[in-house]
């Protein structure tokens, strides 16, 4: 497992999952802007960047489990605040309903897990034969296009980010845990039903301290899921940043750590 961590460890760990295809880069604004007040941990979920996958097929289950014997090889049992962006925000919500005595709180970046919209890129990929295809051939041609699908932003697609999604591509596991994880969490029709309300049930008794956050020029998953989101979290702080993509902690980090620095700094150190 592949992990960077910053700040005193001594202090309220913060943990940090990104999204389908990608790397704990994503996140990498936010430590400077954490870490004086928290352990901050971003991590390569299993299968994804360049972490090696689980034993078991890749499902939302046995990605929280991963991530939790990662924080267990660290030591790290306290209750941790979770922050999760687009599939990190379903991996965040199966570890509150796995484990919530261990979580302090819970941010939702343009979470996955609330509507079926979804980008016809994730969507080719539950077509036999097309998805494997697709993902085979991230390369110089079709890695910035990739990329330029997240930001609204275009001047954030940049070399280093263009390279680092080439080099995710290529490690062993990325195509096989991709497939695994997209076929599990919908298909050609969108995000599938079943799972998202299964997960909300379980998570339906928590009350823990939440944040919802979203770019409204999401073109991965429309803003329109915001709504639903609220509905799922009706005791939850929530926020909209206009001229904003797939990640509001890259392209807004100042005011995504403002956000959540108040809800983090609300919860008793245990």
């Amino acid at each position: 497992m592949r992990l960077h961590e910053s700040g005193d460890p001594a202090t309220p760990p913060v943990l940090l999952l990104h999204g389908i295809g990608r790397s704990l880069e994503d996140w990498a604004l936010q430590h400077p802007l954490l870490d004086g007040d928290y352990r901050v941990i971003s991590i390569d979920m299993p299968g994804f960047g360049l972490s090696r996958r689980m034993p078991s097929p890749t499902t939302l289950a046995v990605l929280a489990d991963g991530v939790w014997a990662t924080l267990d090889t660290l030591g790290e049992t306290r209750p941790v605040h979770l922050m999760g962006n687009s599939l990190g925000g379903a991996v965040s919500m199966a570890m509150l309903a796995a484990a919530p005595d261990r979580v302090s709180t819970l941010t939702l970046v343009n979470s996955a897990g609330f509507g079926k919209e979804v980008t016809v890129a994730l969507r080719l990929l539950a077509v036999p034969g097309i998805g494997r295809q697709m993902l085979r051939r991230i390369d110089r041609l079709t890695a910035p296009r990739m990329e330029r699908m997240i930001f609204a932003d275009r001047t954030l697609v940049t070399p280093e980010r263009i390279e680092m999604a080439i080099r995710i591509a290529r490690q062993p596991d990325f195509v096989p845990v991709y497939l695994e994880i997209a076929k599990e969490l919908g298909g050609l029709r969108g995000v599938a039903a079943a799972w998202r309300t299964e997960l909300l049930a379980g998570i339906a008794a928590s009350a823990k301290p939440t944040m919802l956050i979203w770019g409204e020029r999401d073109l991965i998953l429309p803003s329109k899921h915001l709504a639903a989101a609220r509905a799922a979290f009706p005791h939850a702080q929530s926020h909209l940043f206009p001229r904003c993509g797939h990640m509001p902690q890259i392209e807004c980090p100042d005011e995504f750590a403002g956000l959540v620095r108040p809800m983090l700094a609300g919860v008793a150190v245990p």
